[in-house]
C-alpha cells in the first residue's frame, strides 16, 4: 500500500479490525519512510452477475433499480428501513452465491416477491400485480386468496422445518 502523504511504497500494518459487520477489514498503517499513519478499508471485490432482461438484453446489475422497485411497493407501508436493507442484502447475496455470471431478471423478481411477502403482504401484492401483469381483477383476487391461505410470516418463522428450504439449498 502506497503512503498517501509521501507516496512511498514501504508501509506496514499496525492494527487490523473487522468493520461493517465483518464485510470489511479496517487496517491502521504506518509509513516507514515519513512516519505518518493512515487507515485503509479492505473489502472483497465481488462482481455481481449481469441481468438478462425479458427481451434478451443484458445489463449490469443496478442496486438502485432493485431498491427503487422495493421501495415503490412499500410506499406508505409500516416497514422498518433496516428490514428493507436486510432484504436487499439477502437478494444480492443470493445473486452472488448463485455462481452464475448472468441471471434472468425474472429470477430476481421472484426473489424480490419472496422478500416482500415476508416484509409486507400488501407490498407483495402491489409488486406482484405489476410484475406478473395481472390482466383482470380475478387474477388479482386469486393471488390475495392464495396469500390468505398461507400461514403468516411470524408463524412460519416459529415453525421448525424437517426439510431444507430453497434458501438452505443455495
Amino acid at each position: 500500500m502506497r503512503c498517501p502523504f509521501c507516496v512511498s511504497d514501504d508501509t506496514r500494518v499496525i492494527d487490523s479490525r473487522l468493520a461493517e459487520d465483518g464485510d470489511a477489514v479496517r487496517r491502521r498503517r504506518e509509513c516507514t519512510a515519513c512516519g505518518e499513519r493512515f487507515t485503509t478499508l479492505e473489502r472483497a471485490s465481488l462482481r455481481m452477475p449481469q441481468i438478462i432482461k425479458s427481451g434478451g438484453k443484458h445489463e449490469p446489475f443496478d442496486e438502485r433499480k432493485l431498491r427503487s422497485g422495493i421501495l415503490r411497493a412499500l410506499e406508505k407501508r409500516p416497514v422498518d428501513a433496516e428490514a428493507v436493507e436486510s432484504a436487499i442484502h439477502r437478494i444480492q447475496h443470493r445473486m452472488l452465491t448463485s455462481g452464475e455470471r448472468e441471471i434472468p431478471s425474472r429470477q430476481v423478481g421472484e426473489w424480490v416477491m419472496r422478500e416482500l411477502n415476508e416484509l409486507d403482504q400488501v407490498a407483495y401484492v402491489r409488486f406482484a400485480s405489476v410484475y406478473r401483469s395481472f390482466q383482470d381483477v380475478d387474477e388479482f383476487s386469486e393471488e390475495v386468496k392464495r396469500l390468505q391461505n398461507q400461514p403468516d410470516s411470524t408463524a412460519k418463522k416459529r415453525q421448525m422445518s424437517f426439510l431444507p428450504s430453497d434458501d438452505d439449498e443455495k
